[in-house]
């Protein structure tokens, strides 16, 4: 989940984002979902069509490119009008904080799937967004063909939210959605498909490698490939994922990502932006290093 590039007057980067993604399918990444990270909750949608314009034309021939849409219902609606004629697999929703329901947030999937032709991916942040019968049955009609599930716990271990979904959805269809920390959880302790990840964008060979670990039931090697993220992963935990995320792809200098659209602005402290390019930095060189071990 990368963040997206813009030049200081906030129109797209056209080279941060083919740089961003370049970056991303020499570690081995294919599948990239635009979301949260990317800010578009703050996306008009006239911006949209280009949006989607430059991705088709900057992503690797054999990189699978998720966008999303909303978070609310009309915004949605305006883009997936947009969307129905591209060649994307999928769209996520991204989520609503307020107003929603769980059966409102149900409706509203099935009348965009309905509109889009095709499936939606459900993301959630909040047990309070839709119940797991809910979701459940979005996905038994074929409305929802896959879920991001991302309701930070204390515990990742504890989550009678998770383990209610896993119970009633093939696992097959759902990811972990916050990232390398809770993925051995998610994944060896849930039997998740997979995990999303924004410090990916710095090294994704080390999460991919994280990833076939995990696959492979190699569970020591995964919690020292995981060890890695962390204190990028503990910067972005305490100041703000999407920013901090911002900031680490500037300051590992893979790209530069410009300003935030409001309603967000860039963090500027330079004691933490200091902390930031120095996780960022030795994440990415450890990265490089595992390259190096394993080409």
């Amino acid at each position: 989940m990368p963040p997206l590039a813009r030049d200081d007057d906030y129109r797209l980067n056209r080279d941060g984002n083919r740089k961003i993604l370049a970056h991303l399918s020499q570690g081995g990444v294919r599948t990239v979902l635009y979301g949260g990270n990317a800010n578009l909750y703050n996306m008009a949608v006239s911006e949209f069509g280009e949006l989607l314009d430059l991705l088709e034309d900057v992503a690797p021939s054999d990189t699978w490119i998720i966008p999303s849409v909303g978070p609310d219902f009309g915004k949605a609606m305006d883009q997936i009008a947009i969307l129905r004629d591209r060649d994307f697999p999928t769209a996520m929703l991204l989520p609503l904080v307020f107003p929603a329901t769980s059966s409102g947030v149900a409706t509203g999937l099935r009348r965009l799937a309905e509109r889009y032709g095709r499936p939606m991916t459900a993301y959630i942040k909040s047990q309070d967004y839709i119940t797991p019968a809910d979701l459940a049955a979005l996905v038994a009609d074929g409305v929802v063909c896959s879920v991001k599930y991302a309701n930070v716990r204390k515990d990742p271990d504890d989550d009678p939210y998770l383990a209610e979904l896993v119970a009633n959805i093939d696992t097959g269809r759902v990811v972990s959605g916050i990232g390398e920390r809770p993925a051995i959880s998610h994944l060896n302790g849930f039997g998740l498909n997979g995990f999303t990840s924004g410090s990916v964008c710095i090294a994704p060979a080390l999460s991919t490698a994280l990833l076939a670990a995990l696959k492979a039931g190699r569970l020591e090697a995964a919690a020292a490939l995981r060890a890695n993220f962390l204190p990028l992963e503990d910067l972005r935990d305490n100041h703000s994922p999407l920013r901090v995320l911002h900031a680490a792809v500037a300051t590992a200098e893979i790209a530069e990502t410009g300003p935030l659209l409001p309603f967000l602005n860039n963090l500027v402290a330079p004691g933490l932006l200091a902390e930031i390019g120095a996780a960022s930095r030795t994440l990415l060189a450890a990265d490089a290093a595992h390259m190096a071990a394993t080409a």
